[in-house]
């Protein structure tokens, strides 16, 4: 095990008797350690936040704040949440003082008066701990910047593969059975492949309670249909019977369509992969009081008993369908759990056991405000030609996007690097610009900041087209001045918002 220095650790003595705070500095100096004081709450949040302390050593009964208090504006503050609290007491003595203490977030709690050789005994095992959660958070970071650098390495390919096949069928619609048939393969496979990349970045999001939703008033019927066309392919693949059977009545939600359809799919996706072809799956919903039940139900491999209770946990797999050597990675079930949860539902499984099926169970709550008016939907008519520049590094995917949009009607430039991103925005004065975020010369924001300050009119649409597809590099995105954020590889629903109809 690595030794530390003591010198290295600075530790913020609170208490309010100078007698018995001089008395705990002395011993921790002696012990190596590095001290400062504060006599009083309020000092010792500030002192906690100016100047970081590993860990706190904090009495009770203060002047001003309640140490319970101090501890839990310590623990509520992102600025000093991760600081250690060591909490002493020779008033609050009883076992009901140290679990409100504990409960409030203490890390530890000491009645007083303490032996010297057990302060330093309790200190360095807490220090101890804090040096474990520093590295367990130092490798979660490491962790996330490695899923999405993997994600833009993933997207960076699957991008030209989409535009490619888009291209060919635009080139030549009509082709043999067997050939259309092999296009189809390519498009399903793409598809999965960016599913399973959104589905590993959203799980490092829903961990870090980074993901955000996009609530609106979503009817049953839509994100069903929509979960139904994104797990077409398998279903029909596979070979299996499906009924489904939805209310008369139109029943609304509150949340995230997106969301909402990726947890009836993905509990589509799982009963599919996990019944033998040729089997029977079910959807039904039903309303009760104010929620609504959706049902999944299937005759596959079905759930041993012992795996009730860990099925939705992450990376966990019960079983394997006898024709699959690989079933995926063991993520679509703790994400339905997880969006379930944050759309104030609840998700459960039943199964009689191995070979018996299963049944998966939502319930969310229903959204009983008035029903809007229904409005006529219209998709956004494609435009006459438009001026557009593709600036990539990827040469396979400016080339391929800007030919399918030439075939459109429209006249595209590409562009490679950022300095030849702004020649040719200045030169050709696009109506859009689809502007990658990494090129080998500057990067897309300090791009965009010039694009922004040439002397041309600024009436033109900056798209941020990248590999890199989470919500802060979004934010980011706008910060630095582009109107919108499109993940690589690029919907073809997202381009027709801006009356580009590539995909038809």
């Amino acid at each position: 095990m690595p030794s530390y220095n003591n010198s290295d650790a600075l530790i913020l003595n609170v208490d309010d008797s100078d007698g018995a705070r001089y008395a705990k500095s002395r011993i921790l100096t002696r012990a190596g350690f590095n001290v400062i004081e504060a006599s009083n709450g309020g000092d010792a949040l500030i002192r906690a936040r100016k100047d970081k302390p590993v860990l706190i050593l904090l009495d009770v009964k203060l002047p001003d704040i309640n140490g319970l208090e101090v501890c839990r504006r310590l623990k509520d503050n992102p600025e000093t949440n991760t600081i250690l609290v060591l909490q002493t007491s020779a008033s609050f003595i009883g076992t009901a003082d140290k679990i409100r203490a504990l409960d409030g977030g203490a890390d530890n709690y000491l009645v007083e008066p303490i032996e010297p050789d057990e302060l330093i005994a309790n200190v360095n095992a807490l220090l101890r701990l804090g040096r474990v959660e520093r590295e367990l958070r130092e490798v979660d970071r490491r962790k996330d910047e490695f899923l999405a650098t993997l994600a833009h390495e993933l997207r960076n390919p699957l991008g030209p593969i989409r535009t490619a096949l888009a291209l060919l069928r635009k080139l030549d619609p009509v082709v043999p059975a067997m050939q259309e048939n092999a296009r189809g393969t390519i498009a399903r496979h793409t598809d999965h492949l960016v599913r399973l990349v959104d589905d590993l970045l959203d799980v490092s999001r829903i961990s870090q309670g980074k993901i955000s939703l996009q609530w609106e008033r979503v009817s049953l019927a839509s994100f069903v249909k929509s979960a139904l066309e994104t797990s077409a392919h398998i279903v029909v693949e596979r070979g299996h019977a499906l009924t489904v059977a939805l209310p008369e009545e139109e029943l609304w939600v509150h949340g995230d369509p997106v969301r909402l359809s990726q947890i009836v799919a993905n509990l589509l996706l799982n009963a599919a992969k996990f019944t033998a072809p040729g089997g029977t799956l079910s959807i039904s919903a039903q309303r009760h009081g104010e929620q609504v039940r959706i049902r999944l139900a299937d005759n596959g491999i079905g759930i041993a008993a012992g795996s009730i209770d860990a099925i939705f946990g992450l990376f966990e797999q019960s079983g394997h369908a006898p024709d699959r050597v690989q079933d995926g990675l063991g993520i679509g079930l703790s994400l339905v759990r997880d969006l379930v949860k944050l759309h104030g539902g609840q998700v459960g499984v039943q199964s009689p056991g191995v070979g018996l099926g299963s049944t998966f169970e939502v319930h969310l709550p229903l959204d009983l405000t008035a029903a809007p008016q229904a409005l006529i939907a219209a998709e956004v008519p494609a435009s006459s030609s438009k001026r557009l520049l593709v600036v990539d590094d990827n040469v396979d995917a400016a080339d391929t996007l800007a030919e399918l949009l030439e075939l459109d009607g429209h006249e595209v430039r590409t562009a490679y690097t950022g300095a030849q991103a702004v020649e040719r925005t200045e030169a050709f004065r696009p109506a859009i610009v689809f502007l990658d975020i990494g090129l080998p010369d500057m990067n897309g924001y300090d791009v965009a900041g010039k694009l922004r300050q040439l002397p041309i009119p600024q009436d033109f649409l900056l798209i941020a087209l990248t590999g890199y597809g989470q919500e802060h590099d979004r934010r980011a995105a706008l910060a630095a001045g582009f109107d919108d954020h499109f993940a690589k590889p690029v919907d073809f629903g997202k381009l027709a918002t801006l009356g580009l109809h590539v995909g038809k």
